[in-house]
């Protein structure tokens, strides 16, 4: 009997989650939860106030920001107090400081609860850094996608090239190894993959190829 369940997939910056759990989502006609959305909007919202350094502000900003995402058409379109900031989340100055803000622990919290009540209704496919392990750590299906960090920042230069072309890969790449140290070592929901994880690493996988196998493992899953 097919069940509704709930999908999480985790894996380091430029590692193809949202791709991967967009494609799900349209595939199986389920709610698409993209939990770094939330993060990067917290940072806009930092960065706008010159407050991404203070703390203490920033978590009084958690804490009384509304936030709403709607996934349309395959886009995750990203609302703040009913200011829509899709577009403005993906700059390379919010990549920047993203991790600094999602280390926040009171941060993390506000945020957790949200995605949870998101995915109370279930057949959802949450991305994120800590989906698998820390949001919802008793997932249908885990999914870890991984790849090298060269192959990961070829990835996001061309996201960010084609925004801003002053941007160099060099820059990019040294913007991915710096993420990946703040995620892989802070004290709270700390990257790693869950126990029980299907992983892939995907650096000379086609995407389609990717989506694919994923899609047939979640129908053995859904019809147990």
């Amino acid at each position: 009997m097919v069940k509704n369940i709930t999908i999480a997939i985790d894996g380091p910056a430029g590692s193809g989650k949202s791709t991967a759990a967009k494609k799900i989502a349209e595939k199986l006609g389920f709610t698409y939860v993209d939990t770094g959305a939330m993060y990067r909007a917290i940072t806009l919202m930092a960065l706008r106030n010159g407050i991404v350094d203070n703390t203490e502000e920033v978590i009084k900003l958690a804490r009384g920001i509304h936030l709403n995402l709607k996934f349309e058409n395959g886009v995750t379109r990203v609302f703040v107090n009913d200011e829509e900031v899709t577009e403005e989340i993906r700059s390379f100055e919010v990549n920047s400081k993203v991790s600094e803000i999602s280390v926040i622990p009171e941060v993390r919290t506000e945020l957790v609860k949200l995605q949870r009540k998101l995915g109370e209704r279930g057949n959802i496919v949450a991305e994120g850094r800590d989906t698998t392990t820390v949001v919802f750590p008793n997932a249908d299906i885990k999914i870890f996608l991984t790849a090298s960090v060269d192959e990961r920042a070829k990835r996001r230069f061309r996201e960010f090239h084609e925004k801003d072309n002053t941007i160099t890969l060099e820059e990019v790449k040294q913007n991915i190894e710096k993420r990946d140290r703040i995620d892989s070592s802070r004290d709270v929901s700390p990257l790693q993959k869950a126990e029980g994880s299907l992983e892939i690493d995907n650096s000379n996988t086609e995407v389609d190829v990717e989506i694919e196998y994923l899609l047939k493992k979640i129908e053995e899953i859904r019809n147990k």
